[in-house]
């Protein structure tokens, strides 16, 4: 684990694609694993397929990325569509400050939060603490909103 230091949140580029989804695919892969859906390739093309620089942050530490997260603006909600922590920064509140900042641009636009989790991931424990409610699921993922306070 590596201590987390100054978090900056950093627009991001179409350059920074692939080391995005390697980042995602590590982050999945004891998930995906669990479930016996890890794939290599899918878990990267599944990202790169829909990526939009214009719609993901970066959280960088001392100028490595630590996590990053994708937040897209729908006509009735928010789409957390991605939020990843490197494993080597886990634990140390880097997506509590994601889903904070992520909450503060729910209330400025008056819009709920919304996402989905992986079956069986410690993520879905992490969403629930943070205020999400499950709303459905499907095969392999469950369903979150978070409600404006």
């Amino acid at each position: 684990m590596i201590p987390a230091g100054v978090l900056q949140f950093a627009p991001s580029t179409e350059a920074s694609a692939i080391e995005l989804a390697e980042l995602r695919a590590l982050a999945m892969k004891p998930g995906l694993t669990r479930l016996g859906r890890y794939d290599d390739t899918r878990v990267r093309s599944r990202f790169l397929e829909t990526f939009s620089p214009e719609h993901t942050t970066q959280v960088l530490d001392n100028g490595l990325l630590a996590a990053f997260f994708v937040l897209r603006e729908q006509d009735d909600h928010l789409l957390l569509d991605h939020l990843y922590v490197h494993p080597d920064w886990q634990g140390q509140n880097i997506g509590r400050r994601v889903i904070n900042h992520v909450i503060d641009q729910s209330s400025t636009k008056g819009l709920p939060v919304r996402l989905m989790a992986l079956k069986e991931s410690p993520a879905n424990q992490f969403y629930q603490s943070c205020g999400f409610h499950k709303t459905g699921e499907t095969a392999f993922d469950i369903l979150y909103e978070r409600p404006l306070p």
